[in-house]
């Protein structure tokens, strides 16, 4: 599915961004993009696009039966330290199922996939040129297909979770909802103070991005999303071979908190006794309690 060695080879020689200012919007996205109407000029598969001077690349993958009229969801699907786009789009070893993080099964047709290439592999975000990324990929998409604006979601691991909580920070009026998995503050975090709905998942044994950090992060979004302090979150023992999740309580309506804490280290598909590996895309619980977080119906309010 992925390389372990090269993974956390590649995140001991990693440092935490600094933050810095990204100009951004000041309402959140609504309603349907221009593309809406209009016969697509996208069509699935590895598309090119220039910023800030440099090439960079993403893959894109529409419907099947895509149609003109209706506004899709869009989930990224960002990579790890190492990985590609190809990694995420194909599935890695574990092919089709795995596709997407696992979305592309649990989407089933009804929603717009993306997975963009990080410079170097990674997403170190200096001076905010992959937010800006991003903030083209998503002009570039409204343009030529049918988007429904209030329903953009960002999910990733390791460093890819980063960049997905660096999206968090910037983008919250943007994105409708991130899913942090195994992540760490390492692209930074620029403004990092309106609401996002957010879902955390993280290893309590991760050696590599730690389970403290993983907390931190979720309780920047507790508070931005006026929910009760998640201290003191129940999480599964060592060696249990479990998963706990847990929902903030009183958070703004249509903005929750989730955090599901495994008994596993760092891996993107956790997965419960009596599967043989803690780590596994084709048993893992992991894509359809995501897909639950992106489809509840709270996330549809605005």
């Amino acid at each position: 599915m992925y390389l372990v060695g090269s993974l956390l080879l590649g995140l001991a020689c990693l440092t935490e961004a600094l933050s810095t200012t990204i100009p951004g919007p000041h309402a959140r996205a609504s309603g349907r993009s221009p593309g809406c109407g209009s016969a697509p000029t996208i069509t699935s598969g590895v598309k090119s696009l220039t910023v800030n001077g440099k090439q960079r690349q993403f893959t894109i993958r529409v419907p099947q039966n895509y149609q003109k009229d209706k506004g899709y969801k869009v989930i990224f699907g960002l990579h790890w330290v190492g990985g590609t786009m190809d990694q995420v789009a194909g599935g890695g070893t574990t092919g089709e199922p795995w596709a997407y993080y696992g979305m592309q099964k649990m989407a089933n047709e009804s929603a717009i996939l993306v997975a963009p290439q990080g410079l170097n592999n990674g997403w170190a975000n200096a001076g905010g040129e992959d937010i800006q990324f991003i903030d083209v990929i998503n002009k570039y998409i409204d343009s030529g297909l049918c988007i429904d604006q209030a329903q953009r979601f960002s999910m990733g691991f390791s460093y890819g979770g980063a960049m997905t909580y660096a999206i968090a920070c910037a983008r919250a009026k943007d994105f409708r909802a991130v899913v942090v998995i195994a992540g760490g503050q390492l692209s930074g975090c620029s403004g990092g103070n309106d609401p996002v709905a957010y879902f955390g998942i993280h290893g309590i044994s991760d050696g590599t991005l730690n389970v403290a950090g993983g907390r931190s992060m979720r309780d920047r979004f507790v508070r931005n999303n006026g929910c009760a302090s998640m201290s003191g979150a129940p999480e599964p023992r060592a060696g249990s071979r479990t998963h706990i999740t847990t929902a903030a309580t009183g958070c703004k309506a249509g903005y929750p908190v989730v955090w599901a804490a495994h008994d596993g280290g760092h891996g993107p598909a956790p997965a419960d006794a009596p599967v043989p590996s803690s780590d596994d895309g084709l048993r893992t619980w992991m894509p359809a309690a995501v897909w639950a977080f992106y489809t509840q119906p709270q996330l549809a309010m605005f």
